[in-house]
């Protein structure tokens, strides 16, 4: 009973941390209510977070206020083509004096880092990051330093402009536990914004949550209970993006090139107990999982060339997935 207890405390201490980081975030960002939240659970988790959506959906503005509502170090990089790793990473300075080198630490070395139009850099800079966001470490001149904790990044990227770009990796895509698609607002929402925020300069920020709270509520959502049948749930639903036959769903095969990894059970274990667990409860329920399975499933679904001429996207997969699983 004890034990049940702290674990309820420790739900209701967290949930109320979020509604503070959400609440400071809502002084600036109207709407929008789907991205903070997921935002919030890349945060209490630790996975990095990619948002996809045009120009002027306060994608940036919304990162930011993140880290200004934390306690804790932000950078932000605005790729570009011409954009270097030594940039982003570090790189190694010769000191004429004393003739040795030293390390001259890149904005990666932050808590948070905002990747601003990630899809801009070329690839050798995207592939820079890799190592930082699986290992949480950087190599500089042969030598390999640690990243600061918590360290989250979250990026931008413009999915409509094609001229300068290059197309993220399926190996990086994957080092994001979320995917989110950042839509338009609606007409309420965008009058809202009219008043709010035309020719208005930007409230300021408290600071309303530190790091030790953050690790507080990763601890606490690793501990949201999660029954076998659920976990069983979670299997089969990302099995059938892998091999559709077996559920039924023969007609999705020649539309599926590569379904999802190991690595998005895990994430979508993750993502279900942290969602639960902003929603106040210490226990997953099916309706958990289906709420983040599109966010963590989207970018791990690689369509066929069919698939690309039926006009069939790797979200309408998902969907049908979820409709033909069976729920417990």
């Amino acid at each position: 009973m004890a034990q049940e207890s702290t674990a309820l405390s420790d739900v209701a201490a967290g949930r109320e941390l979020a509604k503070r980081i959400s609440r400071e975030l809502h002084k600036r960002i109207v709407g929008q209510d789907a991205m903070i939240e997921r935002l919030l659970i890349g945060l209490l988790t630790g996975g990095h977070v990619l948002l996809e959506g045009v120009p002027g959906l306060a994608k940036t503005l919304t990162v930011r206020s993140l880290a200004e509502a934390i306690d804790a170090s932000f950078e932000r990089i605005q790729f570009t083509p011409d954009l270097l790793p030594a940039d982003v990473v570090g790189t190694m300075i010769y000191n004429q004096r004393t003739g040795e080198f030293t390390a001259r630490r890149g904005p990666v070395f932050a808590n948070i880092l905002l990747a601003d139009e990630i899809n801009r850099a070329p690839p050798k800079v995207q592939s820079a990051l890799l190592e930082a966001m699986q290992e949480h470490q950087v190599t500089i001149g042969g030598e390999t330093f640690a990243l600061p904790e918590p360290f989250l990044v979250l990026a931008t990227q413009n999915p409509i402009e094609q001229e300068g770009t290059y197309p993220l990796p399926e190996a990086q895509v994957d080092r994001f536990m979320l995917k989110l698609r950042v839509g338009y607002p609606e007409k309420s929402t965008e009058k809202e914004i009219l008043r709010r925020m035309a020719g208005k300069p930007l409230p300021p920020l408290q600071v309303v949550a530190t790091t030790a709270e953050i690790f507080a509520a990763r601890a606490a959502i690793g501990d949201v209970y999660m029954d076998e049948k659920i976990e069983d749930y979670i299997v089969d639903v990302v099995h059938a993006t892998r091999e559709p036959a077996a559920h039924g769903l023969a007609d999705l095969a020649p539309l599926i090139e590569f379904g999802a990894s190991p690595r998005a059970t895990i994430y979508l274990t993750v993502c279900s107990k942290a969602h639960a667990f902003l929603d106040g409860r210490g226990y997953v329920l099916p309706d958990d999982v289906k709420t983040v399975g599109a966010d963590v499933l989207r970018h791990r679904i690689i369509t066929t060339f069919e698939a690309e001429a039926e006009e069939v996207t790797s979200d309408d997969i998902v969907a049908r997935v979820f409709a033909a699983v069976e729920v417990p």
